[in-house]
């Protein structure tokens, strides 16, 4: 073998291991948002039975009450580029955390003696924060990261405070909104992230 072979080998191999490499960090990640699905599905559950009356009852219909900051996957989600989705997905998770936060603060009043429930809300906010930062992972590995910084809107969170603050049913409505969220928004990011992985939906 030449000096020059020899000097290419580690380049060449290098390449080559690259896309497993993405591969792993796609299914890592797509198990991740997989098991806090999961997750939120068991919140939104434990939130509703706590709630009491008219919540959980059959045929309640709660008002869709707009959360400041976030808002529902949009029917043309699914048709944007997967790229766009998963930059879609991780602004919905960084605007989260601190929604979850508010909704935790307000059940800590409402339901002091239901320590799960706050230690799953508490826990749903960092599990958002850590999916957001794995989906940037993957779009950064894709080359194709977020377009400049991102931040958590404390103005978004405030609004929710305020709203959280106006009595008791609308703060009760309001958590069942932002864990209602919580669980589309993952769910959505679960979907994107598998058609990214091979045999995934075209």
């Amino acid at each position: 073998m030449t000096q020059r072979e020899g000097s290419l080998a580690p380049q060449a191999d290098s390449s080559v291991s690259l896309l497993p490499h993405l591969e792993a960090k796609i299914r890592q990640t797509h198990s991740l948002a997989h098991l806090l699905t999961k997750y939120a599905e068991q919140l939104l559950q434990e939130y509703v039975q706590l709630q009491g009356d008219p919540f959980g009852l059959p045929g309640f219909s709660p008002p869709r009450l707009p959360v400041a900051g976030l808002s529902a996957p949009a029917p043309s989600h699914a048709g944007l580029p997967v790229h766009e989705r998963l930059r879609l997905d991780a602004a919905a998770l960084a605007a989260l955390p601190p929604l979850l936060d508010v909704v935790r603060r307000r059940q800590a009043e409402l339901n002091p003696r239901a320590p799960r429930l706050l230690r799953r809300l508490e826990d749903a906010a960092r599990q958002a924060r850590a999916l957001g930062a794995a989906v940037e992972a993957v779009l950064a590995a894709l080359g194709a990261v977020n377009r400049g910084p991102r931040a958590e809107p404390p103005a978004a969170a405030a609004a929710a405070a305020a709203a959280a603050a106006s009595g008791v049913f609308p703060a009760k409505v309001l958590g069942l909104r932002v864990c209602g969220l919580y669980r589309e928004w993952l769910s959505r990011t679960e979907g994107d992230l598998g058609q990214l992985l091979p045999g995934g939906p075209a």
